[in-house]
């Protein structure tokens, strides 16, 4: 099945390679990082990719070098789909690795030198799950070892001898007949490989220890809240990502709104600290928090484009993390999806503004929002179908004596942010970059989508009141002298993608989305950069796994002097 090619306009493209970075940064990358002699930028062309396969056919990729195969999670049927990509302009569906034997399904894929491993969570999921090792040339099953429960992503060390498991530890219910929240944790597989013979042995990190700090964690800002739930078992480990160094991991403790970390040797956790929130107050931190906003304080409105400063704040509760050095010191990337409790039988985190403020706002905490101007904010043209959280953290349900909100907390930053690993200091966000950015490509003449769309419909504003354009999915690539970022967006569909080299001045680069109003590649979710020196076609390659039309799409990333 031939499929078209659907790169933006050339008029757009050229728009988006020139625009600076909106939130933040000066629109230059300092020399001094890297000592670079010819800046480049860099452009996305998509080459080829795989038949629609549906809802949940795509999620997460891997690349191996040796044999130019991709590995995808096709989460509809639960195993591994193996791609030829000799040709990446018209990858062909070689095999499947059949996990059913083991039970369970496969949560995520990762490659190092011809050796696969999958996360395989159990069935039930409060289980422990287990990690499979395959050869990447035979498919062949070399191994399979125990870990956590639900072990949601996994990844390989620099060298390759160790695999990290994040096992998420998920609860089936909160306070229910057959309830079971199972305890977070990071298992450490030491390979011991020799070729494709392994000896591997399994130490896990747990969160015992932080039990007894409770009340230290959540006045740090950890949120710490399922109901009846112990620090051990409320922290859900969801992203790893490994120092270049090899020596230490972070891991993203989503609902939480927390990093971890951990020593590799040790395998044991260090620190668990929070992450900043985000004040959509401040110049260049908007949002559009609405689908009703065209007309004027009205609960009935239409959808319109308007990202303004509203008194409200975002937690980042990011998915995907990256870890890469600049000047001597390790940075880490996190894709700001803003994931809630918002499913689980026995408990539900999410309100809309309007129903939830019922007794208005808290004075002390608005100015002047009392009377009318309380009023106001709450129309659903304004903030009232923002979808907030009722429980910020533990006991504190956003609420003074009186029943009045004294805290607005959305979900996700609707941004991707760069933080120093060595103190969880946030040096960059992009802002409102990503909601701009998305508006300017919708409205631009022969756009394929519209603004704040999600990745099942092709409404306007549908995702205006949820987390915007969500990201989630990331990848981080080195071209030459410069390192770049590779953001997937969830809903509105799509990657960003950024200069990052120097952290204190990122730069954006461009963007393209080839969706085509609710058909295309559609829900991003897994992404893999290929260098060069890998690639069968002598371009980078970015690979691109979207989990609602199950397609797993091909880019080749091309540079040029800027």
């Amino acid at each position: 099945m031939s499929r078209r090619h659907l790169p933006l306009l050339p008029s757009l493209s050229a728009l988006l390679l020139l625009t600076a970075c909106l939130g933040g940064g000066n629109g230059t990358t300092a020399l001094s990082v890297e000592n670079r002699i010819v800046p480049l930028t860099l452009s996305l062309q998509r080459i080829g990719g795989t038949p629609a396969g549906g809802l949940g056919a795509a999620e997460i990729n891997a690349f191996d070098a040796g044999t130019l195969r991709a590995f995808v999670v096709n989460g509809a049927r639960g195993n591994v789909d193996v791609l030829d990509l000799r040709n990446p302009a018209a990858p062909a569906r070689l095999a499947t690795i059949d996990i059913s034997d083991l039970g369970g399904a496969v949560n995520s894929v990762a490659v190092h030198d011809g050796l696969v491993a999958l996360a395989i969570e159990a069935s039930p999921k409060t289980d422990n799950g287990r990690v499979a090792f395959y050869r990447a040339d035979t498919l062949a099953r070399i191994a399979v070892v125990g870990v956590g429960a639900q072990p949601d992503m996994l990844t390989f060390t620099p060298d390759g001898s160790r695999v990290l498991t994040a096992n998420e530890g998920e609860p089936n219910s909160y306070g229910q007949a057959g309830s079971v929240d199972p305890e977070g944790s990071v298992s450490v597989i030491e390979l011991n490989r020799s070729g494709f013979t392994l000896n591997p042995v399994v130490r896990t990190a747990d969160f015992l220890a932080f039990n007894s700090q409770l009340d230290a964690l959540r006045t740090q800002g950890v949120r710490i809240y399922g109901p009846g739930a112990s620090v051990a078992q409320d922290l859900e480990p969801e992203y790893i990502a490994v120092d270049p160094g090899g020596a230490t991991a972070y891991v993203t403790l989503q609902e939480n709104n927390a990093i971890a970390t951990l020593d590799i040797a040790t395998a044991r956790i260090t620190a668990i600290r929070p992450l900043a929130t985000k004040n959509f107050a401040q110049t260049g931190q908007g949002l559009d928090p609405s689908d009703e906003d065209g007309g004027v304080d009205t609960n009935n409105g239409t959808a319109a484009v308007k990202i303004g400063n509203w008194p409200v704040t975002g937690l980042p509760l990011p998915d995907a993390v990256g870890a890469y050095s600049a000047g001597g010191q390790t940075y880490l990337v996190t894709a700001n999806e803003g994931d809630a409790r918002a499913d689980w039988p026995g408990f539900n985190e999410e309100d809309r503004v309007r129903s939830y403020c019922t007794n208005g706002l808290d004075p002390a905490v608005f100015p002047g929002a009392t009377g009318t101007n309380a009023d106001r904010l709450l129309f659903d043209s304004n903030l009232g179908r923002l979808r907030i959280t009722r429980t910020p953290n533990g006991k504190d349900n956003g609420k003074n004596a009186s029943g009045q909100c004294n805290k607005l907390i959305a979900f996700g930053t609707r941004s991707f942010s760069i933080w120093r690993a060595s103190d969880l200091n946030r040096v960059y966000d992009s802002g409102e970059d990503l909601e701009r950015i998305t508006a300017q490509a919708a409205a631009a003449a022969g756009a394929t989508f519209k603004f704040n769309s999600s990745h099942d419909n092709d409404t306007q504003d549908a995702r205006s009141p949820t987390k915007g354009p969500e990201p989630e999915g990331l990848a981080i690539g080195r071209i030459g002298n410069q390192t770049f970022a590779f953001i997937g967006l969830e809903r509105v569909g799509g990657v960003m993608v950024y200069d990052i080299t120097d952290p204190t001045a990122v730069r954006h680069v461009t963007y393209l989305n080839p969706r085509t109003g609710a058909t295309g590649d559609n829900g991003p979710e897994g992404l893999s950069f290929v260098p060069a020196t890998a690639s069968p076609t002598g371009d980078a390659l970015l690979l691109v796994s979207n989990e609602v039309s199950g397609t797993t799409a091909i880019y080749a990333v091309r540079s040029s002097p800027r």
